[in-house]
């Protein structure tokens, strides 16, 4: 700020004007009381030579005679407005005029003043003082502006810099999701992770337990952005492991392999953790489950999700579920096991929030009853295909506006023994 006020300083120390007059005798007299107050002046007797002297020269002032031979003051200024100049330069058009409408037409195409002649010495260094003050606030205008500017493209460079990190954060957060299909024999799992910035607080999964077994999450981290992506990444890091030491839904059998672990202490021990050890307000939802591929039987706890959706082979839809809270919100928080048993043709949906609280154009949801239409209309349609197809409804259900939270979900097709 010191050096930027010096600069004024400086800037008001060699200011320069022009004189221009086709009177030899008025150019020396207006110069002589420049001069007197310290001004560098340059003089010009008319105005096509005063034009070329603007165009070489970088000018704070102009005092222009308005009646002279060829071009005259008012069509000077017209032509000095048209130059290009890093400053302003304040224009004073000297005259014997005195109407109002030649008055306004001088101000209209660019004077910023007038005196009229013969010009008395005090008035005309009071109009200069008055240019000066104009002057100055316009260049600490452009000055500002030159700061707000470097401002603007230095943080346009962060938030370039951000850009880029995100959209590797995102490569990184989608490859937690490392198959997004698989075909187990007696079923098939697909599964749709779709965040509605570039990362987001879902996250979905599948895990072999045994030859017979296999267990299907679906994760919804409060809010959006980078801290839920943060805690998504290090929920998968406890269910997505295929060992008991990597993977709290597991525990080893006496015979050496592999069993499941109830999906209710599975979660009564994420919420523990998350209490515990992790320094967060983050909260989270959570549907874990693990199917018996020999019998349908699908044990899972609901903690906070949204209500899974089972399509019979007929087509009919129902929701299944408890409830339950949130992980992470409550000490001690108790969940509950439920069972449902799948036949040969049913599916399962697991889905995220993003998925039942999609809202229209009017601001109206999904929720349960919309869900059934879109498994209704898409019944024919399988795995991935099923996923692509619920995400096109979605869109058009939205209107073509963006989704304002994460989309997720499991498809579990059970083919049967």
């Amino acid at each position: 700020m010191q050096q930027f006020e010096a600069d004024l300083e400086q800037d008001e120390a060699i200011k320069r004007v022009l004189v221009v007059d086709d009177s030899r005798v008025q150019r020396r007299i207006l110069s002589s009381s420049l001069k007197r107050w310290g001004y560098e002046v340059l003089e010009a007797d008319s105005g096509h030579a005063a034009l070329e002297i603007c165009k070489r020269e970088q000018l704070d002032l102009v005092l222009s005679d308005w009646m002279m031979p060829g071009m005259n003051g008012l069509e000077f200024c017209i032509a000095f407005r048209e130059l290009e100049q890093d400053n302003y330069g304040y224009f004073i058009l000297l005259t014997s005029k005195s109407e109002k409408d030649e008055v306004a037409h001088g101000l209209d195409v660019g004077a910023d003043d007038f005196l009229t002649k013969p010009v008395n010495a005090s008035e005309l260094r009071a109009r200069i003082r008055a240019g000066e003050r104009l002057q100055k606030m316009q260049r600490e205008l452009t000055e500002k502006n030159r700061l707000v500017t470097d401002a603007l493209a230095e943080i346009q460079c962060l938030y370039d810099i951000i850009d880029r990190d995100l959209i590797e954060a995102k490569k990184l957060q989608q490859s937690l999701v490392k198959e997004r299909y698989r075909n187990f024999g007696r079923a098939e799992v697909s599964l749709l992770l779709r965040s509605s910035g570039h990362v987001g607080g879902d996250l979905v999964g599948f895990f072999p337990v045994s030859e017979t077994q296999i267990g299907l999450y679906s994760i919804d981290v409060s809010g959006h952005g980078i801290t839920s992506a943060l805690m998504t990444a290090r929920l998968a890091g406890f269910l997505s492991g295929s060992t008991p030491d990597q993977n709290l839904a597991l525990r080893q059998d006496n015979s050496g392999g592999y069993t499941a672990r109830s999906p209710a202490a599975v979660t009564e021990h994420l919420n523990r953790i998350v209490l515990e050890e992790m320094e967060t307000e983050h909260y989270f939802t959570l549907l874990l489950a693990h199917i018996d591929l020999t019998t349908g039987v699908v044990t899972a706890t609901q903690a906070g999700h949204p209500h899974p959706a089972i399509q019979r082979a007929n087509g009919t839809v129902e929701f299944c579920g408890t409830g339950g809270l949130p992980v992470g919100l409550i000490p001690g928080a108790e969940f509950e096991d439920f069972q449902v048993k799948l036949n040969a043709g049913d599916r399962l949906l697991l889905m995220s929030d993003g998925i039942t609280e999609c809202p229209d154009e009017t601001g109206a949801m999904l929720e349960e009853k919309g869900v059934a239409d879109l498994l209704n209309r898409n019944v024919k349609v399988r795995g991935n295909g099923f996923l692509e197809a619920l995400m096109w409804d979605l869109t058009n259900y939205a209107g073509d506006q963006d989704f304002p939270d994460d989309i997720s979900a499991v498809l579990l097709e059970f083919n049967g023994p």
